[in-house]
This record gives C-alpha cells, sequence and structure tokens, in this order.
C-alpha cells in the first residue's frame, strides 16, 4: 500500500511515498524531459561520484512516468538543528551543486535548505527532481530561497548570535530578509557580499512591494553573469566565520570537576560493556557535549546521533569529527526541554524526534541531574520519555553529594525529596527493568544499564 509523505506535496515534479516500507520517489509526466537530461548529460554521474548528490536506481513505475529508490539517509535532520559549521558545509554544497549543474547545462531550481542531509560529517543533496534545463538568459530561480535559507541564517550566526538558527523553527521557507538586516549589525553594510545579497536584495524587494509592481520576468541574465552570482555567493558564505565565545558546557571535559583519571577510564569501559552487552547499533548520545562518549559508541554499534543543548560544543564536535572524516556520528543542536516539534503545514512537515527516533539504544550521561533540578522535571516523566525512543537506555545518575549538584543547589531550594538513587530507581523501574548496576570508582556516581519492558 503507497503512503506518501506528508512532507512531500510542494513539488509538481514528483514526490516521496513508501510502499511496504520501501521508500520510493515517483517522477512525474512533467518531469520526464528534465530527468532525462539529469542522467544522460552527465550531471548525475558527477555528482552521485563526487558524494554530493544521493544515488537512486529505477523501479517498476506506478502511476507516473518512473519510480526511483533513493539512496536511504539514516537520520533525518533539520536546520534550526545544525550547528554553523554544518550550516555552512550545506550551504556551499547547495552553491557548488548550482555550478556545476551549468556546466551540464542545467539549473539548479530549488535552494532550499531541507534538501541537504548528513552522513556523519558529510553533506548530501537528497532532491533529485531540482534540477532544471537551463535556459539562457533566465536568471536563477533559487537565488532569493538560497539567501534566505543559508546566507541569511549564516550571517546573523556570525554576526549577532550563534544561536539564530533557530529562527529556521519559526521561519520555515527561510529567514525573511527585511528581519534578518534589521537585526544584523550595520557594519555588515561594508561587506560586499552581504551588501549586495542581503542589504541591497532587502531593498529591492521592499522597493517593488512598496510600489505594487511586479517585479519583471523579461530581464535577461547571462550564464557569465548567473556563474558570477553563484561564485560571489561562494565567496561570502565561505568568509563567514562564527565568535570564539565560551559556553557554559563547551569546556565540560576538559574541566573533568568530578572524575579522576583512572574514574574517567572506568566510565568508558562501564559504557563499553553496556553498549556491547545490549547489542546497540543505533544509538543516541543525549547530553553529547563534545562527543567524547559518542565516539566511543559509534566505534561499538554503526550510527551515533549526538544532541546537546549547547552551540558552541556541538560545533566543537562536528569540526572534530570532519577532521576525522567520520561519517558515522552526526552531532545536533537539540534542547530536550523543549525539542524540535511538528512544523509546518498542518503540523505535519516536519516531524519531532520521537516521530524520527528509531534507535536501539539511548545514552544519558550526567544529564539526569540537569532535566530534573534545573528545570524541575519529575524523574518518572523523563523515565517515559526514554522510554519511548529506545529499547535500551544507558544512564548516569549523579546524586546530590556531587560537586555538580550541588552548585545546582545553590541559587534554588532544595524541594526535590524524590532525587535520591531509590527516588531515581523507583522511576525508572516503571518503565524499564535493571540489567546491570555500577559505581564509578572515586565518585558517587552510578551507571546504569536498562532494558525497557
Amino acid at each position: 500500500m503507497m503512503k506518501r509523505e506528508s512532507s512531500s506535496f510542494r513539488d509538481p515534479s514528483g514526490f516521496i511515498y513508501k510502499e511496504n516500507g520501501v521508500l520510493l520517489r515517483q517522477i512525474n509526466e512533467c518531469y520526464q524531459p528534465n530527468y532525462e537530461l539529469l542522467m544522460h548529460s552527465g550531471l548525475y554521474d558527477e555528482l552521485t561520484d563526487n558524494e554530493m548528490l544521493i544515488k537512486h536506481e529505477e523501479v517498476l513505475n506506478s502511476q507516473g512516468y518512473k519510480d526511483i529508490k533513493p539512496q536511504l539517509i539514516p537520520y533525518i535532520s533539520y536546520p534550526y538543528e545544525w550547528t554553523f559549521e554544518q550550516y555552512k558545509d550545506a550551504a556551499l554544497l547547495t552553491l557548488n551543486i548550482a555550478k556545476i549543474s551549468l556546466e551540464h547545462n542545467m539549473c539548479l531550481k530549488d535552494a532550499t535548505s531541507y534538501n541537504i542531509q548528513f552522513l556523519g560529517y558529510k553533506p548530501i543533496f537528497i532532491d533529485t527532481l531540482s534540477f532544471e534545463k537551463y535556459e539562457e538568459g533566465k536568471p536563477w530561480v533559487a537565488y532569493g530561497q538560497f539567501c534566505r535559507h543559508f546566507l541569511a541564517p549564516l550571517a546573523l550566526m556570525a554576526y549577532t548570535d550563534i544561536r539564530l538558527s533557530g529562527l529556521m523553527r519559526d521561519y520555515i521557507d527561510g529567514a525573511p530578509l527585511d528581519l534578518a538586516v534589521k537585526l544584523l549589525p550595520k557594519s555588515t553594510c561594508f561587506k560586499m557580499g552581504l551588501y549586495l545579497h542581503l542589504h541591497l536584495h532587502t531593498k529591492q524587494q521592499n522597493k517593488y512591494a512598496d510600489s505594487g509592481q511586479k517585479i519583471s520576468r523579461e530581464v535577461k541574465v547571462s550564464r557569465a553573469s548567473v556563474l558570477a552570482i553563484i561564485e560571489n555567493l561562494i565567496s561570502t558564505v565561505s568568509k563567514l566565520k562564527v565568535k570564539h565565545e565560551q559556553t557554559q558546557w563547551a569546556d565540560y571535559y576538559k574541566s573533568m570537576l568530578n572524575y579522576s583519571e583512572e574514574a574517567f577510564t572506568e566510565k568508558h569501559a562501564i559504557v563499553k560493556s553496556y553498549l556491547n552487552k545490549c547489542g546497540a547499533k543505533k544509538i543516541c548520545d543525549m547530553g553529547a557535549n563534545q562527543g567524547e562518549f559518542s565516539v566511543l559508541a559509534q566505534k561499538e554499534g554503526e550510527y551515533v546521533i549526538a544532541y546537546d543543548i549547547d552551540p558552541i560544543a556541538v560545533n566543537n564536535h562536528y569540526v572534530n569529527i570532519r577532521q576525522a572524516k567520520n561519517t558515522k556520528v552526526l552531532p545536533l543542536i537539540v534542547d530536550l526541554t523543549n525539542p524540535s516539534p511538528s512544523l509546518g503545514w498542518a503540523n505535519n512537515e516536519r516531524k519531532t524526534i520521537i516521530e524520527r527516533s528509531n534507535w536501539d539504544c539511548v545514552m544519558a550521561l550526567a544529564l539526569v541531574h540537569h532535566l530534573a533540578i534545573s528545570n524541575n522535571l519529575p524523574l518518572n516523566m523523563i523515565a517515559h520519555f526514554f522510554s519511548t525512543l529506545a529499547k535500551n537506555l544507558i544512564i548516569e545518575f549523579v546524586p546530590k553529594r556531587d560537586s555538580q549538584v550541588e552548585k545546582l543547589l545553590r541559587t534554588r531550594k532544595d524541594i526535590f525529596e524524590n532525587y535520591s538513587i531509590e527516588g531515581f530507581e523507583q522511576a525508572f523501574e516503571l518503565y524499564y527493568d535493571i540489567i546491570e548496576k555500577k559505581i564509578i570508582h572515586g565518585s558517587e556516581r552510578v551507571m546504569y544499564l536498562f532494558e525497557r519492558k
């Protein structure tokens, strides 16, 4: 039975659907000439050979012109979950694909950030139907979309605040340019690329909006001019750098305030043994910080999603896996107390992290005290949330006598009567069986391996 993907409805060229659990893409008759040009011009081969575009195989078609079976992505992420360097890499990939397309007499008609996914450190383009035959004299139709989806968020992250990638949660079609230029410092007017593509671009938009005039479709833009715009965007994006800010958790493991070297080594060994015991292949590391245990988990499993709330820590993690060319760990910015919701048309285009979870195991190391004490979340609600995500849970309990918890309690009244080993186990045993329990020597922290009932 065909089940159409709820996010795949905007493009008349085709749509994504599942049939008997298999992900397929239908190509409609109207896209036939462009698909044949993509496949026979050499563009598809060049992009897939260079791992810029997902590969696909053709299958027996149903109702459209053709059906294809695309390469599967281990985990779907969204732009508002990306760190600065991820966003930048995604932008540069989009621009380079647009540039290569022109060399094959095609153009990139869509430049939405949702067309990019990540295989670990590696961005890859996932929309096979985003290419059309280039028409001489025609402007780059996706230019405005690229500025909203990539350049504006990147500029805001670089010059205003790295957390402003979160704007994409509110603006699913990209950051409005008029809002972006209001939030950017005036000094960006003196950066030629940002002036042309954001400030001047916004002025032109406002001019036509105020006058009620329609933007002329008769304007002729040469191929060389389109290429020059793309090259200038590549240069502009490449120059963007995030400020080196220090955040609360970006240096967490370097300080090692609560572990001796021996205790930290033991924690590594416990996590490794728990992963082996549960046989997890797909793992989510929640509160991953800069990925110390995410990399360990990936060596024991197959693929790791690494969530953390701190954008600098996640950015550092991504830079590290990029340097290591690790395609098996994906760091993402997620606030577990306010995780990515259902967004878009009918609240059904972008999925929650629960809807996207397909993990064998969740790791929550040195995390529960932040959820329970910093955010007043009852332990039984925390346990229930984790139980919706995976069969197994590797979790660390940090008692009140630990200096990190004492630090949290200095500025608030201790109303957490149930925050104890007994209260923790009682709450979690509603949803899990305890498979193994170990105290980390040299500390009072306890490691658990749970299995969902």
